[in-house]
């Protein structure tokens, strides 16, 4: 049984996603913490409420595309100009603002990504993962075990890092969302190979 649950964690899996990851207050993460020991979900910030109300339109509008790709498009359209609205009249900044899809190494356990910028290895990181085509959130920290250097462009000296982090705190439900994730992709990639050959 344990060797079965450790075999699921540690199914990796290198996709698209749409990624935030930024460094956090000790001071924020502390709390965080000692809220979730007493039972406080992480997703309870009030920062969070832009980002969860955009994942639950996009994920609604992603099932109901299945069924009506026409309403879907015109609520899609509502929902963008309503965005763009919004955003005129806001002023602080939202967890959305720093999401870019990007390529990402992901298990149950931890992540690794490319940045321009380098991470110390202790430190603890914030991360916003939406998965797509679903729009599926996991909000949750992880410590940098690793920041190696990628050399992209020698004549500019544009240098990239491939960090990787392993999760401090996560949900077991966002586990379990990341687990189910990497299933479903790679049985799609098994399948698309399938089809290829």
């Amino acid at each position: 049984m344990y060797e079965a649950v450790n075999r699921r964690k540690s199914v990796r899996f290198t996709d698209r996603v749409l990624l935030s990851v930024n460094p956090v207050p000790p001071e924020k993460l502390q709390t965080i913490t000692e809220d979730f020991h007493n039972g406080i979900s992480v997703y309870s910030q009030e920062e969070l409420v832009e980002i969860q109300m955009f994942i639950g339109a996009q994920s609604s509008l992603a099932k109901l595309r299945e069924k009506n790709e026409d309403l879907a498009d015109f609520l899609q359209h509502l929902d963008n100009k309503m965005s763009l609205l919004l955003r005129q009249f806001q002023s602080n900044k939202s967890p959305l603002d720093d999401l870019i899809m990007q390529k990402a190494n992901l298990s149950a356990d931890g992540i690794a990504y490319n940045s321009v910028t380098p991470a110390k290895i202790g430190d603890t990181l914030e991360i916003h993962i939406v998965f797509l085509p679903g729009y599926s959130y996991v909000y949750c920290f992880g410590k940098v075990v690793s920041c190696n250097t990628i050399a992209v462009d020698e004549t500019e000296n544009n240098n990239q890092y491939k960090i990787a982090l392993e999760y401090t705190l996560l949900m077991e439900d966002d586990r379990e969302k990341i687990i189910q994730h990497n299933f479903k992709q790679q049985n799609l990639a098994l399948r698309n190979r399938r089809l290829t050959s």
